[in-house]
């Protein structure tokens, strides 16, 4: 039955690299009846091996069909894993034929040959069983390609020296007594050599395929390894018996093949699909698993050479061992070779292209070991320095300036750093410094040389530059936890050190928001705030400083945190501001406040102001939205004023005086804020389309006891009434003040002596005792 045990022997390197199960819950992926249904029909064969009913029909019964249908039952139990795993489909159906085909050819075997299985095979069923046979070759061909999804040399040369070495040994000292035998005894045929022959090539493939996939102790190559190994024992077993004349058909070595075929079922069936091919190229696959079965192979060839200067050794034996050896010597080179490489993709894996100082892979890196091993009673800070201006140097000189410059900041920094400290580039105008065994007070004061020395001079293409910087510092263990609050409180503390233009600044957590001063965690918190309703509007309003009716109200953002509480405008502007909100924002407070002022409107024509960002002052279709909305809110648009900052315009001046104009004809007042704290007042008043001006508090708070400050606001309030527009006076904080503001002319004030924001509830308590014009 050598030709069906060839089939057999097949399928078990075919399972061997059908199935990886190393961390499933689950032993069985598939059907479990084909399973049993092989051991079932393996322990029916079993009871006529050691003895069976007398007659030919028995023996047909036994050797034709009970032998066979556990193969059969295999076969069916990988075309259900082929219908299961997607990348191993092929393999897996390829198994499946060729254990139907070794079923065929044992059976056509035995009919043909007789009943005692000795007599001459037919061509037919050798053709049958050497299709078997291919058939399985290329089933583990496909099986390999499903698990690596690219070759490298290295993985070639594993395969060759596990072939080669696997193939010398077996040569040496499993056929070679045979190949060539001592005086007296009778050489074998080659037709005797070929089922020993078929085994030992079969090992040396699953050999091979464990040099290029490595050492893989999971379940499914375990039940592949006790298949081959039953197989190669009844291959060579059948060898000597049939050599010897000691071979009886029928006996347990037909259990043998049996055996083999129950575990690949078993291995069909434990078989799992997978997302993808591994790469287990390059430099990675350095390691005892993956160079155990070359270096075993290796040390066997030389074992074979070695035993071949005292005896006799087959001359095909000693140049496999030769080719195991040349294999192996190459293997070392091209491992040199992936070695080095893999060093140095490693190395500009974390290495800066533009400067040359480690990135922020590396920076991660180290400071992760750092906080591995340093006792936390030993500190760690990290800088995150950002250049100040760097983007005009981009735009007045061009990148490669810019990269000059850059290139310049790493060497001049390194000055001041000790041997420990790691100074790296996160990227843009961006760089790190992590410093081992280092206070905040020492931090501060490095950080604060440090600035210093990006403050003296930079020569870029014959040009004396001056940049700024803006330095945050944190440190760990306290108040940063892990390596990424540690980096996320460096750039909260940055953030702050430019927006403050302090130079330097450390990180000092803020009890009353609870962490609030993370900033990046605050914009991520503010965009689920603009989708879950936790916006809200407080009003402030705004009277007449003739008679004190209420002329208007301005509507003020705040944000009702889920675990912080109500937080003012100063929270939620900057996050806005950083994150790209600000223009969704306004959308926001625009639908709340018209929604407020539906409930006063028809018995109090007060107006409601809403301030615009400067993304909305240059929207084409803002005044489309916004009469969508007054509609929406069955409001008209005398119920809105606008209010926008003039350095809005600065970006693009003509698409706001358009949509001004826009909102002007709609019917929505508009008002120019916080007039007095631009560049360009009087140039840009000129041309904006607009009906009053607001003064900014800094131009009010000090009316009553400065004439200066008096002598401006009284010029402003009859330039401004020259232009027909009228002027709301913003930080009227005190009665004196505010009959100040009405002796100079102001037509409008809003500020604490008014009324301080409030919610809508309250502002609609307030307004019902307050004096309302009826328009």
């Amino acid at each position: 039955m050598t030709p069906g045990a060839v089939g057999v022997r097949r399928e078990g390197i075919r399972a061997d690299a059908c199935s990886v199960d190393r961390f499933s819950p689950r032993v069985l992926r598939g059907p479990v009846w084909p399973v049993v249904l092989t051991i079932a029909l393996t322990g029916l064969f079993a009871t006529g091996v050691g003895g069976r009913p007398a007659g030919a029909a028995w023996d047909r019964a036994y050797d034709v069909v009970l032998y066979n249908l556990p193969y059969l039952a295999a076969s069916i139990a990988c075309f259900l894993a082929a219908g299961r795993v997607r990348l191993e489909r092929f393999a897996w159906a390829g198994l499946g034929v060729a254990l139907a085909l070794s079923a065929v050819g044992n059976a056509l075997r035995v009919l043909s040959a007789g009943l005692q299985g000795n007599g001459p095979s037919t061509p037919l069923s050798d053709v049958v069983s050497l299709a078997g046979y291919v058939t399985m070759y290329v089933c583990v061909i496909g099986l390999i390609r499903a698990r690596v999804a690219r070759f490298h040399p290295s993985m070639w040369l594993d395969g060759l020296i596990g072939a080669f070495g696997s193939l010398a040994a077996g040569v040496t000292f499993l056929l070679g007594p045979y190949l060539d035998p001592a005086q007296g005894q009778e050489a074998v045929t080659a037709t005797e050599l070929v089922g020993p022959t078929t085994g030992l090539l079969l090992l040396a493939v699953l050999v091979a395929v464990g040099g290029i996939l490595g050492v893989r102790l999971d379940r499914t190559i375990l039940t592949a390894v006790v298949a081959l190994s039953c197989l190669c024992v009844s291959e060579f077993a059948l060898f000597v018996w049939r050599v010897e004349g000691t071979y009886v058909d029928g006996g347990p070595l037909e259990l043998g093949w049996l055996a083999s075929v129950v575990l690949c079922s078993v291995a069909a069936t434990i078989a799992r699909d997978r997302d993808a091919p591994e790469d287990r190229g390059g430099g990675s696959r350095i390691g005892w698993r993956l160079l155990a079965i070359p270096l075993v192979c290796t040390v066997i060839s030389l074992v074979v050479l070695a035993w071949g200067w005292a005896h006799s050794v087959p001359t095909v034996a000693a140049w496999l061992a030769i080719a195991c050896v040349l294999a192996g010597m190459l293997r070392v080179a091209v491992t040199f070779r992936e070695v080095r490489t893999f060093h140095l993709v490693k190395a500009e894996a974390r290495t800066d292209e533009l400067t040359g100082l480690p990135n922020r892979r590396a920076l991660l890196e180290r400071a992760e070991d750092l906080v591995r091993s340093a006792a936390r009673s030993r500190p760690a800070a990290l800088l995150l320095l950002d250049l100040d201006g760097f983007k005009e140097v981009n735009d007045s000189l061009g990148h490669s300036a810019g990269d000059d410059l850059l290139r310049q900041v790493g060497p001049r920094l390194q000055e001041d750093l000790r041997a420990g400290d790691l100074l790296a580039r996160l990227g843009g105008d961006e760089f790190a410094v992590l410093l081992p065994e280092t206070s905040s007070d020492e931090a501060r004061v490095l950080g604060t040389r440090l600035r210093e020395r990006v403050l003296q001079p930079f020569t870029v293409e014959g040009v004396r530059l001056h940049v700024g910087v803006s330095i945050g510092v944190s440190t760990w263990p306290a108040p940063a936890a892990s390596v990424q609050e540690l980096l996320r409180c460096a750039d909260v503390a940055m953030y702050t050190a430019k927006s403050a233009r302090e130079g330097v600044h450390v990180y000092l957590p803020d009890p009353a928001s609870g962490g609030g001063g993370d900033r990046l965690r605050t914009m991520e918190e503010l965009r689920v705030a603009l989708t879950d309703d936790q916006l809200v509007v407080h009003l402030q309003p705004q009277v007449s400083l003739d008679d004190g009716t209420v002329v208007g109200a301005e509507a003020l953002v705040r944000w009702q945190h889920p675990t912080r509480g109500l937080l003012p405008p100063a929270d939620v502007l900057p996050a806005a501001e950083q994150a790209g909100l600000l223009g969704p924002l306004t959308d926001a407070v625009l639908e709340l406040a018209l929604a407020a002022t539906t409930r006063w409107w028809p018995e109090h024509r007060v107006p409601v102001s809403v301030n615009l960002s400067a993304a909305n002052v240059t929207d084409l279709d803002l005044p489309d939205k916004v009469g969508a909305a007054l509609l929406r809110h069955g409001l008209p648009p005398a119920a809105l004023t606008l209010e926008l900052v003039e350095d809005t315009l600065m970006a693009d001046p003509e698409r706001g005086r358009a949509v001004l104009g826009d909102l002007r004809r709609l019917g929505v007042r508009t008002s120019i804020d916080d007039y007095g704290t631009g560049y360009s007042s009087l140039a840009y008043l000129r041309h904006l389309p607009a009906d009053e001006l607001k003064l900014d508090r800094t131009l009010t708070a000090d009316v009553d006891r400065e004439p200066r400050a008096a002598a401006i606001v009284a010029h402003t309030v009859a330039l401004a009434h020259d232009l027909g527009l009228s002027l709301v006076a913003e930080g009227v904080e005190d009665a004196v003040t505010r009959d100040v503001l009405r002796d100079l002319g102001c037509d409008v004030a809003q500020g604490w002596d008014i009324a301080r924001p409030m919610p809508v509830e309250d502002f609609l308590c307030w307004l019902a005792h307050a004096a309302v014009p009826v328009r």
